[in-house]
């Protein structure tokens, strides 16, 4: 929602001398806003689970990382270049929002992706050693006939 309200105030903008800092910063809010109501989709609709050669732990926290790391550059271009109008302190402000929004959610798909790997890491294991000692166990399966008796 930050994203679109800053977007929003960019676009208002109607007269701009260097332009390269409001484009850059439309380019994130925008770019910003489809790929995570893109995911937002995805997620909310369970279409994710159709897909299970992807890591979605490791894309969402790709997405909110890029996010963060491209609104704080955007946000800082746009502060040391605007001309001290209404819309580009506003959309100033709710890039750094935005920015600080994103940093959250990383944190949270940082802790979500690591929980996520011990969990996998651990199952593998259990299984390593599950399989390890059935095939030491010749005794109990009478499939596997002895050599020397």
């Amino acid at each position: 929602v930050l994203a679109l309200i800053a977007f929003i105030c960019i676009e208002t903008i109607m007269e701009c001398s260097p332009c390269e800092g409001l484009y850059f910063f439309e380019f994130v809010s925008c770019s910003a806003l489809v790929v995570t109501g893109v995911l937002l989709l995805m997620f909310s609709l369970n279409l994710h689970t159709r897909i299970p050669q992807i890591n979605w732990n490791l894309t969402d926290l790709v997405n909110t990382g890029l996010s963060t790391f491209f609104f704080f550059i955007a946000s800082v271009v746009l502060a040391a270049l605007n001309h001290k109008t209404g819309a580009e302190i506003a959309a100033v402000i709710f890039g750094f929002l935005a920015m600080a929004v994103y940093a959250v959610n990383t944190y949270l798909a940082i802790k979500k992706w690591r929980m996520n790997s011990r969990q996998q890491n651990s199952r593998q294991t259990s299984d390593y050693i599950r399989a390890r000692t059935e095939s030491r166990e010749v005794e109990h399966r009478p499939e596997i006939q002895r050599l020397d008796a």
